[in-house]
């Protein structure tokens, strides 16, 4: 089913768990601006397995509760001052975790399973922080073999920005295994995208293998340009002057809210 961006924000309940991809794959940024817009409070972002932009914007408009990933980064445009002012307020529940761990638990989701084994946080002191994650011994070794056990991620929305669907529903996500991980674990996606096309991603081999059926999606929004000012694969790149331009202004909270009253709640498009 088709919906209007601000349509798609709208489904998003306060207080809802939602995964969100990293920079690199597609992020519904128009739809954060929207969610921003109407004032969503009390999110569970889950950065799978990373986030950025999209996160940071949304901490500073004290939109997330609590927030689960291994890195919030802006890379090589600068700090994500936002998250980390919010760290040391603690205005949200910071739940760090590795980027396999965050892969496992969601993909724990997706297989309807209520947990995943996973090794590698052994020794580390991410266990001393998370009380939720839990080390057994394997029960099919015969010698001493501890292992951690993630609970899984079960999302309520997986949110990202896709090129296309067809006319069908489906969505091309390509190579991005990650949305897939996404939509599986979720109750529902909720897909932004360029644009909808009258094929059939679904009717030969070559297009289906990277498509996402409509199954899993809950509403799609037509956005042109809709992750602007983050990069969408080969199609368009990052906005550095626009990304920049923020990372200057979100130094201060009076800043941010100046971004915010420039090109988030008159609803700017982008360019």
């Amino acid at each position: 089913m088709t919906f209007s961006v601000d349509d798609l924000a709208a489904l998003i309940p306060n207080g809802a768990k939602v995964a969100v991809p990293p920079d690199y794959s597609g992020v519904a940024m128009e739809l954060t601006r929207a969610m921003i817009r109407r004032g969503i409070r009390d999110l569970h972002v889950v950065g799978v397995p990373v986030t950025g932009l999209q996160t940071e914007m949304l901490i500073g408009a004290g939109a997330v509760r609590v927030l689960e990933t291994s890195a919030v980064t802006l890379g090589e445009y600068g700090t994500a001052h936002r998250f980390i002012a919010g760290l040391k307020q603690k205005a949200f529940r910071m739940l760090d975790a590795t980027c396999p761990a965050i892969h496992a638990a969601i993909q724990a989701a997706g297989k309807g399973i209520p947990f995943m084994p996973l090794r590698g946080m052994l020794g580390t002191d991410l266990l001393k922080h998370r009380s939720d994650w839990q080390v057994m011994d394997n029960p099919f070794s015969s010698e001493p073999d501890p292992i951690v056990l993630l609970p899984a991620i079960r999302p309520d929305f997986a949110l990202f920005h896709a090129p296309y669907a067809d006319r069908n529903g489906n969505v091309f996500i390509g190579r991005r295994r990650e949305l897939v991980a996404m939509a599986h674990a979720a109750k529902q996606a909720l897909v932004t995208v360029e644009e909808i096309r009258d094929i059939d991603l679904l009717a030969n081999e070559e297009s289906a293998a990277g498509t996402l059926t409509g199954a899993y999606i809950g509403g799609i929004a037509v956005a042109p340009r809709g992750a602007w000012p983050v990069n969408l694969w080969n199609i368009y790149g990052h906005d550095e002057a626009h990304i920049t331009r923020y990372c200057e202004l979100a130094r201060s909270e009076a800043g941010f809210a100046q971004y915010l009253a420039e090109f988030v709640l008159p609803r700017q498009a982008a360019e």
